[in-house]
């Protein structure tokens, strides 16, 4: 049992950032992209029915700018919480860094480091828009002499990674029946993503009880982000921020909810005085 639910748990942090990610081709601007900026979003991950809704990860996503090199940074983690390591002696870590251009709001690099258990990885992925080109180079911090895995993929005009797609979807306007595909980069490869916004419903949420959308991305199957049976189904604010406050992921290890903990957006003080939250 042990195995599975390790395995459950780190397919749904993997899918919380893919599947909260896999939205919209918009051509972004700065000054909606500005908007982000000192934003912070915590989310806490429950397995039910084995787990008993248990707590077992924490999701974080802040944003920050760059104005001397007109870039806003997104950074995120994925964090296994005490319960799972106690339970089943196993934890994980997953850290992004994703850097975009805020001019077309775009990805120009993704930095990843992942830690399962004993085994660590770390990645860069360089996003060449003028080549066409995104290069990944996956290295194993604890081995110095294994070779590091190299992948080169063609990309088009407008790429996201897996979290900064996350931002790029809230910057359009979206409708129930709404269909979508875009590209997305994981790993050196270029998936197209189609998702569907199904309905409007209301969801009880940190924000109170308010009316939201329900989106569902096409992440898993052959040839997809995840390669296995599953579903996830997201439900993002209807408000003009469209703040992704619940998620569900379904595969055949069992079930996972995902559900919005905490939002902060500092306030804009005084000249001369820090932001207040």
């Amino acid at each position: 049992m042990s195995f599975a639910i390790s395995k459950l748990l780190v397919l749904t942090a993997i899918a919380a950032t893919a599947a909260l990610g896999t939205y919209g081709q918009p051509s972004g601007s700065q000054a909606s992209g500005q908007a982000f900026v000192g934003e912070m979003l915590t989310y806490e991950a429950k397995v039910d029915k084995i787990l008993r809704g248990i707590t077992v990860a924490e999701l974080t996503f802040a944003a920050t700018s760059e104005p001397a090199s007109n870039q806003i940074v997104i950074k995120s983690a994925a964090v296994s919480k005490g319960t799972l390591l106690k339970l089943f002696r196993f934890s994980f870590l997953q850290e992004y860094e994703s850097t975009l251009d805020l001019n077309r709001f775009r990805i120009l690099k993704t930095t990843k480091h992942d830690v399962q258990k004993q085994r660590v990885r770390d990645s860069e992925a360089v996003f060449d828009y003028a080549q066409r080109m995104v290069t990944f180079i996956e290295t194993d911090p604890k081995d110095s002499m294994r070779p590091p895995r190299r992948i080169a993929s063609e990309i088009g005009e407008q790429v996201y990674d897996m979290i900064s797609a996350i931002y790029a979807v809230r910057l359009l306007p979206l409708a129930v029946g709404q269909k979508l595909e875009f590209s997305v980069s994981d790993s050196g490869l270029v998936y197209k993503v189609p998702f569907t916004v199904t309905a409007r419903e209301v969801q009880k949420t940190v924000f109170g009880k308010i009316s939201c959308f329900r989106v569902e991305p096409e992440i898993f199957g052959t040839g997809r982000l995840i390669e296995q049976k599953g579903k996830m189904v997201i439900w993002m604010t209807e408000d003009a921020r469209h703040v992704p406050v619940r998620a569900q992921v379904e595969t055949s290890l069992g079930e996972a909810n995902i559900k919005l903990k905490s939002y902060l957006k500092p306030v804009p003080g005084p000249p001369n005085r820090a932001p207040n939250f």
